[in-house]
């Protein structure tokens, strides 16, 4: 499947325009992807294709002292500490794109799960058929990565019919979830931000 600029932005919209969310696409330029998902949540470097995310805290007075604001380090560091590619990927773990798929669905409202797909007109199937448009903007040959935990962990598969769930912060908010797609031209960004 490939998608083309419309199609992806309409889907991006369409998904996330009632989420409070950072959705952004940089180039893979490092060896290391960590780095890369890094400037992109600094706001670094341009989406490659010029396609338009969506970013709910570009005007947030706290960019002004941390570039990568919403995104910080480990809770336990100092807040002031400049975020670092090892911080964002001690948080993540690699998942299967099924669940990359399913990830994009639950990331369109607060709590992560895939009971806000019932304020959709849309059937699932659409709805899975929209999240398919997105991941396919990255290729076929893609790794996917999430601060989520939903089932058991380190099964490298997100089940989101399990009441277990749990999640690494990310961002300075009370809440947040997200996704990293990385591959070998691209690393983009979606995360939803509990909006405190």
């Amino acid at each position: 499947m490939s998608t083309d600029q419309a199609s992806w932005e309409a889907a991006v919209r369409h998904l996330y325009e009632d989420a409070y969310a950072f959705i952004a696409t940089g180039p893979r330029t490092q060896e290391d992807w960590r780095a890369d998902a890094l400037a992109v949540m600094e706001r670094a470097v341009p989406d490659p294709r010029g396609w338009t995310g969506q970013d709910d805290t570009a005007d947030d007075p706290e960019r002004a002292a941390r570039p990568a604001f919403p995104f910080g380090p480990p809770r336990s560091a100092d807040p002031f500490r400049p975020l670092t590619p090892a911080d964002v990927g001690e948080r993540l773990r690699e998942i299967d794109r099924a669940s990359a798929e399913d990830l994009l669905l639950a990331l369109t409202d607060q709590g992560c799960t895939l009971r806000s797909l019932e304020r959709f007109a849309e059937s699932s199937e659409e709805l899975r058929d929209l999240a398919r448009t997105v991941l396919a903007r990255y290729g076929d040959a893609v790794t996917c990565h999430t601060n989520v935990t939903v089932g058991a962990p380190g099964t490298g598969t997100l089940d989101f019919t399990s009441s277990h769930w749990s999640y690494s912060p990310m961002t300075f908010y009370w809440e947040d979830s997200g996704l990293v797609v990385v591959s070998d031209t691209e690393v983009g960004l979606f995360w939803n931000l509990a909006d405190q």
